[in-house]
């Protein structure tokens, strides 16, 4: 590396790892002044509320402002140099606009690395901890039951449950459907189902069974109050738990959907969503290093103030395009994966032609 790459990528990472930590701390001081009645009033243990939750809270609020503070750190310290004519100096010293970018990208993908293991593997038994904290100490509410569930539990056997409530562990509308290719061969009905822990399986009240003929039309019908059964289904299929994706590391999020999506269930648009951005905003910090370089690297009358303010105004906007984006994909207007990448595909554009617009 050269001299001039060193100071750059110093300047970069500096400035970067200052405001994180600059904002990181400002949050705790406003979250701790926000949630201190809930923990007096929960009496919860000083060490659970420096161990549990903040030490779990800092790695994830950090992913959560990287980019946005990537591009905050480059627009500031570029239109610093910029400021004091360093870029000019560098730029007329014959070094190219393009050879300039090298450790600007670099420090981008130092931060995209740090931000890729954080976000797939580090954060999400962070906040396995810190949630179960705030369900404990600060939530009431930790789980709630779904309805109108449909899943394939086994090659042509499928399961459906009319309304789960959590907190009973039990079910009302049960309906397993067994097929031998697309011919119906047995169903069971039941107007309640609960879940026995102790003997694991699925206890049936006011039950009807009917097992098809061949033929598809000729049956026989069973019934009775109650009768056990064991499936292949836990009670937690039938949950959802408050932010749920967000304890779950890229390999297990990959298993999750990939059972889902074999069961046929429905509703997994926010994992899904989950796992593409766990990809897509790392890359975000090479688009928005780009468009910070390409914006602020002009020496401009008035200083650095203009930069900052064009560098936040379209950091937010790319947030917001992200969330509006994001919530169609839930919404099933859109797909995930161009809800998640739309963003960056737009951004990429914007970058390429302020490049190729900045002073060279």
């Amino acid at each position: 590396m050269k001299t001039i790459d060193l100071y750059i990528l110093r300047k970069f990472l500096g400035t970067f790892f200052f405001a994180i930590a600059l904002i990181i701390s400002i949050s705790i001081v406003f979250d701790l002044v926000e949630k201190m009645d809930d923990f007096m009033d929960s009496k919860a243990p000083l060490t659970a509320i420096v161990f549990d939750y903040y030490l779990n809270f800092i790695p994830y609020f950090t992913n959560l402002f990287t980019p946005l503070f990537v591009f905050i750190a480059v627009i500031f310290f570029t239109s610093k140099m910029a400021a004091q004519t360093e870029i000019i100096a560098i730029l007329s010293s014959g070094v190219s606009f393009r050879r300039m970018m090298v450790p600007y990208f670099e420090g981008a993908a130092i931060i995209a690395v740090l931000s890729f293991m954080l976000g797939g593997y580090v954060i999400p038994p962070a906040n396995r901890t810190r949630i179960e904290f705030e369900n404990q100490y600060v939530k009431t509410r930790k789980e709630v039951g779904l309805s109108d569930m449909h899943m394939q539990i086994s090659p042509g056997v499928f399961v459906y449950m009319g309304r789960y409530y959590s907190f009973r562990e039990s079910g009302d509308r049960f309906n397993i459907e067994q097929y031998d290719g697309e011919r119906l061969v047995s169903r069971l009905w039941a107007r309640t189902a609960k879940y026995d822990s102790l003997r694991c399986v699925w206890t049936l009240r006011n039950y009807r069974r009917w097992d098809f003929a061949p033929d598809g039309v000729a049956h026989t019908m069973t019934s009775g109050a109650e009768v056990d059964t064991a499936i292949n289904v836990l009670p937690s299929d039938f949950k959802s738990e408050r932010k749920s994706f967000e304890m779950l590391n890229n390999s297990e999020l990959r298993h999750y959907i990939a059972e889902q999506q074999r069961r046929g269930l429905g509703n997994i648009e926010e994992f899904q969503i989950e796992l593409y951005k766990r990809i897509a905003s790392p890359f975000a910090s090479f688009i928005l290093t780009l468009i910070g370089v390409s914006l602020s690297s002009r020496k401009v009358r008035g200083g650095m103030g203009l930069n900052i303010v064009v560098g936040i105004a379209l950091s937010f906007s790319y947030i917001l395009f992200l969330t509006i984006s994001t919530t169609f994909a839930v919404s099933g207007s859109m797909p995930p994966l161009l809800a998640v990448w739309l963003p960056n595909i737009v951004f990429s554009i914007i970058g390429a032609v302020l490049y190729f617009k900045a002073p060279k």
